[in-house]
């Protein structure tokens, strides 16, 4: 693969003869498979071959040797290089240094964590008192791998606790310990986070108790702050918002092209953030112009119309922008590596945008746009069942918030004297 970007013979042959050669050409040829530019690699190999030659200067005699030698290697780069430059353009460099020698590491050694990533395979928290408890969330409770994952984040910050104040063994958790976790832990929460939280600990003492493991239940004693379910407005906007969003979208480049499509996808079905990052090409059926959204949050699937906007949009986007990949999903990165865009990749998009028109709404994402899908069908006045079967809502209870306001009137007062509503 070498041959194909290094013309002189000297170059090729240096690489190679290098005690990393043989890596460093099977991560040229990753780089092409991820879709890559040819400025990359060219930029990307003279930095591993340097590190090649500095850790084996240093004793690197195996690749697992290799982690302990990054940071030294950025280090000295850097002394030779850093010659006044700015806090931010010295960052830049600096990363333009690790990344590659990470990205090489990573395919050498599977194990290999990149910096400021978090390691893949953390333990379940409290594996050795409770082994079985994430299994009962999968198997008898029937949770999302997204559900465990917050169980997973909340009972870490128990384990860690417990840990700091010295308590050994969940069986001499007490109310007083307990209460005194959540007041610590819940400061900085919202109050939708904090029911969450209180949720997934109250779930995780009930197991314990069922167990055996402790002797009272003390689910009891965590008590979550009092939520109304009527309470909140949902943060929908008005449709001439949706149109000045749609507005700022440069759908001359590639990202703006995806992005457009995102956009409608979200507010034209009130698709959730996950449904949209899930899409496979197998979805779209073109022959019945239609779009099948499979494993709804409710357990079923919904087929939609294709409209003709989504349509046109969707086809130009597979057309010229997205790369050909044998992945299935539909949105990809349009920069290397081209993996799939993840739900929060989508939400962040949907913010972006609404944040670049200028439009204020609170917590501003994906959900703002699904929020007003709904608030448009209760305004042409679409019953709520038919509504809450259109979005995937698992219960009508979730769809009535959106009844108890007339959203569109209220604004109106508020952007005018309000008499002719009178």
């Amino acid at each position: 693969m070498l041959e194909h970007y290094f013309v002189h013979p000297d170059t090729i042959d240096g690489i190679r003869s290098c005690w990393l050669g043989e890596e460093i050409d099977k991560y040229v040829t990753w780089l092409v498979e991820q879709g890559y530019g040819p400025g990359s690699i060219y930029s990307r190999v003279p930095v591993l071959k340097r590190f090649a030659q500095f850790a084996w200067a240093e004793g690197a005699r195996s690749f697992d040797a290799l982690p302990g030698h990054v940071e030294p290697f950025v280090s000295h780069w850097m002394a030779e290089r850093d010659r006044g430059q700015s806090v931010e353009r010295s960052r830049r460099f600096r990363n333009e240094i690790r990344g590659p020698v990470e990205q090489l590491l990573s395919l050498v050694l599977p194990e290999f964590v990149r910096r400021g990533r978090q390691p893949l395979g953390i333990p379940d928290p409290f594996v050795t008192q409770a082994p079985d408890f994430f299994a009962y969330l999968r198997d008898e409770r029937g949770l999302r791998e997204s559900s465990i994952k917050q169980y997973h984040h909340f009972l870490l910050r128990l384990q860690a606790y417990l840990k700091r104040i010295q308590v050994a063994t969940l069986s001499d958790l007490s109310p007083t310990i307990l209460s005194a976790f959540v007041i610590e832990s819940t400061r900085e929460l919202s109050p939708n986070t904090i029911a969450g939280f209180c949720s997934s600990v109250r779930v995780f003492l009930r197991y314990l108790h069922r167990e055996g493991l402790v002797i009272d239940d003390l689910a009891p004693t965590i008590e979550a702050p009092r939520k109304y379910r009527l309470s909140d407005v949902p943060r929908s906007i008005s449709w001439d918002d949706v149109g000045r969003m749609l507005d700022v979208v440069d759908q001359c480049t590639a990202m703006g092209k995806r992005d457009y499509v995102i956009l409608l996808l979200l507010v034209t079905y009130g698709l959730r953030s996950r449904e949209v990052a899930a899409l496979t090409l197998d979805d779209i059926d073109w022959e019945r112009e239609r779009i099948l959204v499979p494993e709804r949050k409710a357990g079923h699937c919904t087929a939609y119309p294709l409209s003709t906007t989504v349509g046109e949009a969707l086809l130009i986007y597979l057309k010229e922008v997205r790369s050909k990949s044998r992945e299935r999903r539909v949105f990809l990165r349009t920069n290397a590596p081209r993996n799939p865009l993840t739900r929060a990749t989508i939400s962040n998009r949907a913010t972006h945008y609404l944040r670049k028109a200028g439009i204020q709404v609170r917590r501003p994402g994906s959900h703002t746009l699904r929020h007003t899908c709904v608030q448009r069908l209760i305004d042409a006045e679409f019953p709520l069942k038919t509504i809450g079967d259109y979005i995937g809502h698992r219960s009508p209870r979730s769809t009535e918030t959106y009844s108890k306001v007339a959203v569109e009137k209220l604004r109106e007062v508020a952007l005018g004297d309000g008499e002719s509503l009178l």
